[in-house]
C-alpha cells in the first residue's frame, strides 16, 4: 500500500544531509514552507545550497536557517527584499555565497533538471556580468547565454491539499516553484494544509502527480510569515 505520509515535519526532514542542495518554494510568504525550513532548523544539517527565489524575510523561514549558518550558497533571483536583513550583512561580511540567477531563468533551469535537460539557451542576462564566463552563441542573429539545469538532493515545498498517494493540488499562486521543484528534486517533501482521502482530488486539477513527491506531511494550521515578521520573532523560539 503506497503511503507517503510522515508523523512530524522532524521525521520528514530527518535524512538531509550536510552538503546537501535543497529547493525551497515560495515567492515571497506565497508557497513557503515554513515548517519545513523549521524543522531543517532543529535537524541542524549545514553547509547547504539552497535554491529558491528569495533569502527569506525577518528572522523566520529561510532567513532563520541562514541566519543560523547552514547556508553556505544561496541560488536566487531577489537576495534582498523589503524586509530581508540576514543575507545582505551575511554577504556583505563574506560568510555566505550568491549565485545569482534572473527569475524566468531560475524557473527554467529547475524546469529543465526535472526534465532531463541539461542546459538550454537564453537571451536573458546577455551583456550583462551575469553571462561571463558563460557560453554565447548566435541563432537568428540574436545572442543567447547557456543555463544549466538544476538539480536537487531535496526539495521543500507547500500546497494546499494531498492525498497518501502524494498527488497536490496548489492554492493560486503559493504554487509558483512547488510543481518543478517537486520534479528535479532525488526526494520531495511536502507540507500541505489538508490531507484528504484518495478520490477527493479530482484528476484534472492535479498539478504535482505523487510520482514526483516522497513524503507529505499536514500542516493544517500553517505560520503566516508576514504576521510574523511584524511581531519580530525570531527562530528558533
Amino acid at each position: 500500500m503506497i503511503n507517503k505520509v510522515v508523523k512530524s515535519a522532524a521525521e520528514s526532514v530527518t535524512d538531509i544531509f550536510d552538503g546537501a542542495t535543497i529547493m525551497i518554494g515560495g515567492f515571497g510568504e506565497a508557497g513557503s514552507p515554513i515548517e519545513l525550513i523549521h524543522a531543517l532548523i532543529d535537524h541542524g544539517a549545514k553547509n547547504l545550497t539552497v535554491v529558491s527565489n528569495n533569502t527569506g524575510s525577518g528572522h523566520v523561514g529561510l532567513a532563520a536557517l541562514i541566519e543560523n549558518k547552514q547556508v553556505k550558497k544561496m541560488t536566487c533571483s531577489f537576495p534582498r527584499t523589503v524586509n530581508s536583513t540576514v543575507f545582505p550583512e551575511l554577504y556583505h561580511n563574506g560568510e555566505i555565497e550568491l549565485e545569482l540567477v534572473p527569475q524566468g531563468t531560475l524557473a527554467e533551469r529547475i524546469r529543465a533538471g526535472g526534465a532531463g535537460i541539461p542546459a538550454f539557451f537564453t537571451p536573458a542576462s546577455v551583456n550583462t556580468p551575469l553571462a561571463e564566463g558563460k557560453e554565447l552563441r548566435d541563432f537568428n542573429g540574436q545572442t543567447y547565454v547557456m543555463e544549466y539545469g538544476i538539480r536537487a538532493d531535496y526539495s521543500l515545498v507547500k500546497c494546499k491539499a494531498a492525498d497518501r498517494y502524494g498527488n497536490l493540488i496548489y492554492n493560486k499562486t503559493a504554487r509558483n516553484f512547488g510543481p518543478i521543484m517537486c520534479t528535479a528534486a532525488e526526494v520531495s517533501i511536502v507540507q500541505t494544509k489538508s490531507m484528504v482521502k484518495l478520490g477527493e482530488l479530482d484528476p484534472e486539477n492535479i498539478v504535482t502527480p505523487g510520482i514526483f513527491v516522497k513524503r507529505v506531511i499536514e500542516v493544517n494550521n500553517p505560520a503566516e510569515e508576514s504576521k510574523l515578521v511584524s511581531e519580530d520573532r525570531r527562530y528558533p523560539w
